[in-house]
């Protein structure tokens, strides 16, 4: 039993901040970020030794996260407001950090569904099959959100698409 909570403690310490920056990703709001990575390392506690087995600790919390995110969304008038808004430490990166505001500022203008479908897909690099698995819809349903979800962010961040692709 030690050892099974031992390495729970160390797989937290480590993914926790990847597992809450995903959260944010998907939400917006770093209060229900936190409660999300809550939620889902709470119920990744409780499976612990199932999913520790197959190995597919990270999957499984991600998917937690997802669709703990999903259910809020549904529920509105259960969320709770913050009334401070709390910041993660400055994360080295190769963009500056006005054009990470903006992209997260633009991220939020998407609707829910394209938000998570473009985070898991280029954010998380996960494949259309994972990502549909992830969210529960069809492969298709993932490919439409995700190239509707880039759209909209390459017009509210003024991004020539055709830009993009040559430079890829």
């Amino acid at each position: 039993m030690r050892r099974n909570e031992a390495e729970f403690a160390a797989f937290v310490a480590a993914r926790r901040p990847h597992l809450r920056r995903v959260a944010y990703a998907l939400c917006g709001d770093w209060h229900q970020a936190e409660d999300l990575v809550q939620t889902a390392l709470a119920k990744l506690y409780v499976a612990w030794p199932r999913i520790h087995k197959a190995g597919a600790e990270e999957a499984y919390a991600r998917q937690v996260i997802v669709r703990a995110n999903i259910d809020e969304s549904r529920r509105p008038w259960r969320r709770e407001r913050a009334c401070a808004e709390q910041h993660d430490r400055p994360v080295a990166a190769d963009i500056s950090v006005e054009d990470r505001s903006e992209l997260v500022a633009a991220l939020q203008q998407l609707t829910p569904m394209q938000r998570r479908a473009v985070v898991l897909r280029h954010w998380l690099d996960l494949s259309v099959e994972q990502t549909a698995a992830e969210l529960g819809v069809s492969t298709g349903t993932v490919k439409a959100h995700t190239s509707r979800g880039l759209a909209n962010l390459h017009s509210a961040l003024n991004v020539d698409a055709s830009a993009l692709r040559r430079t890829r």
